[in-house]
């Protein structure tokens, strides 16, 4: 073990760094293909690796950051 902690995160957690879309459309970018594999599906929903998810985002929602701009 190297020490390293390991970040997972949920799909409500998901949902507020997308900046807080709905459950639906949550749901509907988890599904899609290109998004990050669950790194565990448990009882309580599926989790993701954090770094995955962040790095998928940093890929297909840069259109966002452009819209923020004045």
């Amino acid at each position: 073990m190297t020490g390293q902690r390991l970040r997972l995160i949920g799909a409500h957690e998901i949902r507020i760094r997308l900046g807080g879309v709905s459950r639906q459309r949550t749901y509907q970018i988890t599904r899609r293909d290109d998004f990050p594999r669950p790194a565990a599906d448990l009882a309580q929903g599926k989790v993701w690796y954090a770094e995955d998810v962040e790095e998928w985002m940093k890929r297909h929602r840069q259109d966002q950051a452009v819209t923020d701009e004045p």
